[in-house]
């Protein structure tokens, strides 16, 4: 039965990152139904989703308190524009961030790269109303923030936007710390373009402890904080990009918790709905606010809009997620996942020959694969095997991370950390 759906889809549809050329010895794999960690084809074979689907699934597919509240709010009101009207959940689903994040206000947007966007255009706009023309940005190396073009201007990972360079932004880049003995160089570095370019750098921006895309790279909350603190003494904006990181990701419910310092601008989306429908959200504070606020001037509006800003449906499912997280005490019950995954993935792969840097933050896990001497990309060979074995795993080049739903349960992860451990003896 999954013939015809990949013949179909091959006819008619361009898939995200991805080589469509791939596909004609790889076929797509149509998923029928989910539930819970797995997902299911048409045959119902099932795959545990260790990657939560692009990382958005934080809770489990199909959750039925999630689902619920999707259905409920869809008998009474789909959408409306945001322009002008509200609706109850968008009120609810704004306090309860406010509240939990310390920040004052949300401006919302329907993908992780528009809420990018957003902060960039309300930083450099927040500095022209206070008399300053700054149109530069600041970022780490190896990073990445999306690909709407604002975003890759000031993303590093070369894979994603080397064609698109005269299109970009004025950026700059600061090297990210390997590890902990290279902070201070890297404190350094900032240090000298702060001194040079602070009258022209709009903000500073950086996915704090996690450079997910850019291989999974763990870096250290004490970097985070005193970059941070050195860019906001020179009135250089700080946007902490935690789209993939947010909601408890990296141990606790937001990573910026973790690192001393608070962002002018929080950039939050993929699991802010639990995996079930696009939202995204710029938190900031009333100062940034209150810049903006005045009668009806063409300078002063900030005119940034997308036709579903604020759907009503994406915020019962956010307002959901939350209500889980909260009341089922998800964070707690992790830190004792994240630890006997940490153990299974020690006992499997533990001095393994073809495994590099196995580290774990929270519930994210990852390992570079090395030795590996096929001729496939080791990336798409590792996919494979693992589909074969009933796990997705996307791997990043040699970077294998697992980044699975909180609900996954112990034996699950011991067959995470088997097969993981045969695809390592099998390509090495």
């Amino acid at each position: 039965m999954n013939a015809p759906y990949h013949d179909l889809d091959m006819r008619y549809i361009w898939h995200p990152c991805s080589q469509m050329h791939d596909h004609e010895q790889l076929p797509l794999v149509p998923i029928q139904r989910a539930q819970g960690v797995y997902l299911y084809d048409f045959e119902n074979h099932a795959y545990i989703d260790a990657i939560s689907s692009w990382w958005v699934n934080l809770l489990g597919h199909n959750h039925p308190h999630i689902t619920q509240q999707l259905k409920a709010q869809a008998d009474t009101l789909e959408h409306v524009l945001l322009a002008g009207f509200t609706h109850p959940q968008i009120i609810r689903l704004s306090e309860r961030l406010c509240i939990l994040s310390g920040f004052e206000k949300c401006f919302y947007a329907d993908n992780g790269s528009s809420c990018i966007e957003v902060a960039l255009k309300m930083s450099y706009h927040s500095h022209l109303l206070q008399g300053a023309h700054k149109p530069k940005f600041l970022s780490l190396s190896n990073s990445y923030h999306g690909e709407t073009l604002g975003a890759l201007s000031i993303s590093h990972v070369g894979l994603y936007k080397d064609a698109y360079k005269p299109l970009f932004l004025e950026h700059l880049s600061t090297p990210v710390p390997k590890d902990d003995t290279d902070i201070p160089q890297a404190l350094r570095a900032l240090e000298e373009i702060l001194d040079t370019h602070q009258n022209s750098l709009s903000a500073f921006i950086l996915e704090p402890l996690i450079q997910c895309a850019g291989g999974m790279h763990f870096y250290s909350s004490e970097y985070v904080c005193q970059a941070s603190q050195m860019c906001q003494e020179r009135g250089v904006h700080v946007i902490f990009d935690e789209i993939a990181v947010g909601f408890g990701r990296t141990g606790t419910l937001f990573a910026f918790e973790q690192c001393g310092v608070k962002p002018d601008f929080l950039c939050l989306s993929k699991g802010i709905s639990g995996g079930y429908l696009p939202l995204a959200v710029v938190l900031t504070s009333n100062r940034i606010y209150d810049q903006f606020y005045a009668p009806y001037t063409h300078h002063k509006n900030f005119l940034h809009s997308h036709s579903y800003t604020g759907n009503a449906l994406a915020c019962a499912c956010a307002n959901a997620t939350l209500d889980i997280l909260e009341q089922e005490k998800i964070l707690e019950h992790n830190r004792m996942l994240s630890a006997y995954m940490q153990m299974c993935l020690q006992d499997c792969l533990g001095g393994l020959k073809g495994v590099a840097n196995l580290r774990a933050l929270g519930m994210v896990f990852a390992f570079e694969l090395v030795g590996y001497g096929g001729e496939q990309r080791p990336s798409l060979a590792i996919f494979a095997k693992a589909m074969q074995k009933g796990v997705l795993l996307r791997p990043l080049h040699n970077t294998i991370y697992c980044m699975p739903p909180y609900c996954i349960n112990k034996a699950q992860i011991q067959h995470i950390a088997r097969v993981l451990r045969e695809i390592v003896l099998e390509l090495t």
